[in-house]
């Protein structure tokens, strides 16, 4: 009996403690590629599943008219537990994310 008193008090403090904290997440893969003023690369993935990926390159619009064309996407796991990603891209059309949970006009 007193094993089982243990086992249900140690049983309570787990499910009572609270989830960890994203402010404590940690960085776990990190790579930057920076193309100059051709562009950039990177990437990352934290502890608490957050993943980005986000590339640019150099687009040139006419006669000394050129800017970056941004293309990434973000994937995070939202308080119903499901793993929600967005694919965007930001160009000449301005910014225009995808994902299945964003409605669409």
């Amino acid at each position: 009996m007193k094993c089982f008193v243990v086992f249900a008090v140690v049983l309570a403090v787990a499910v009572a403690a609270p989830p960890q904290d994203d402010r404590d997440a940690q960085i776990t893969r990190y790579e930057n590629d920076n193309l100059g003023l051709e562009g950039y690369r990177f990437q990352f993935d934290t502890s608490n599943q957050l993943q980005r990926q986000e590339e640019a390159q150099l687009k040139n619009f006419g006669e000394d008219v050129s800017a970056l064309v941004v293309r990434g996407s973000y994937s995070y796991t939202g308080p119903d537990g499901q793993v929600y990603t967005v694919n965007y891209i930001a160009d000449e059309n301005g910014f225009q994310p995808e994902a299945a949970h964003i409605p669409r006009a």
